[in-house]
């Protein structure tokens, strides 16, 4: 089968594609043929050796897929040849066949197609479980989305609106902010070019926001903080940035707010039933037609390199996908 291989440490362009022997299933495990794979940011970084798991080379990197199982290890119950699935994998999904644990499959329903599902399960679980479980987002509340036209800024806007909130959705182009618009925001900032203090304190009349969703880091993280409502909760969800702030704590008393730390993939292992329910409530959304995945491109597999590099270069907006012949 053919695969994208990652044998040292490296950008994108290090990356090699070619052969490799076909896989099988271990007990417990199944082997996923891959329809498409989602790119996401942990990926430009598990290449470089900077994540926080460091799998042994060479590996394929790629966290997520959506596919059709071809075979099923010893102990395998309730999954079979032939079903539609999407898998979690941390990394081996940018490859024709990937094997999964047979507990991080996700039962993708019929008429939802591959490559949006490729892309959907970490994106739209990471920002539900931020929401939902630990900002207890409620109807009424106003939400403020950094970085609102990344892969999981996006999919914050679009939960956000289903869950009843007003959304003020930040980026940095007005390109993004439109992508942002038709996802359902309420209200967008340009804060490559305005005020985000002064921006958010016009549209909340001075009160600030209940909840702040955080993917990016770097300067804006204060920024934000500095402009919540009382008993607000700012979610720390990523560092896309790349710089990692140092916040006063002072701020959070002042504010009598919370600063709440998201990693949705240790939630996945500490709370399983919490994220089967997570999964199953996603999938019935995206199926009433209240949320859906927004592709920004597809690549072919061999173009993995590309599709990273679109993603380091914040050209991106909602998701990339590769995908197999």
């Amino acid at each position: 089968m053919k695969a994208v291989l990652c044998r040292q440490p490296g950008p994108p362009e290090s990356l090699v594609f070619g052969d490799v022997p076909s896989l099988v299933a271990g007990p417990g495990q199944v082997v996923v043929g891959v329809k498409a794979a989602g790119v996401n940011f942990p990926d430009t970084l598990i290449i470089q050796g900077k994540y926080q798991f460091k799998p042994p080379m060479p590996f394929s990197p790629g966290g997520e897929c959506a596919g059709v199982v071809t075979s099923v290890g010893d102990g395998v119950t309730g999954v079979k040849a032939g079903d539609r699935v999407i898998a979690l994998t941390t990394w081996g999904a940018f490859a024709e066949e990937v094997v999964a644990d047979a507990t991080a499959l996700v039962p993708l329903p019929d008429g939802l197609d591959f490559a949006p599902a490729a892309g959907f399960i970490l994106t739209y679980g990471t920002s539900y479980h931020a929401l939902k479980d630990r900002a207890r987002l409620q109807p009424g509340e106003t939400l403020l989305v950094l970085g609102a036209s990344g892969g999981v800024g996006l999919s914050a806007v679009q939960l956000g609106k289903a869950m009843g909130a007003r959304v003020i959705a930040c980026a940095s182009s007005d390109a993004k902010l439109a992508v942002c618009r038709a996802a359902g925001a309420d209200e967008t900032i340009d804060y490559s070019r305005e005020d985000l203090r002064a921006r958010v304190k016009a549209l909340t009349g001075g009160k600030g926001v209940d909840v702040v969703y955080d993917p990016v880091g770097g300067t804006w993280s204060e920024l934000a903080l500095r402009d919540m409502a009382w008993n607000g909760r700012f979610l720390v969800i990523g560092f896309a940035a790349g710089d990692i702030p140092k916040i006063p704590l002072n701020l959070a008393l002042l504010k009598g707010c919370s600063i709440v730390g998201v990693f949705w993939g240790a939630f996945t292992k500490a709370q399983p039933d919490d994220h089967r329910r997570n999964n199953a409530e996603l999938l019935a959304l995206w199926q009433a037609g209240r949320i859906a995945p927004h592709l920004h491109a597809t690549y072919p597999l061999e173009r993995a390199a590309d599709a990273l590099n679109a993603l380091l270069a914040k050209q991106v907006s909602g998701k990339v996908v590769l995908v197999t012949p």
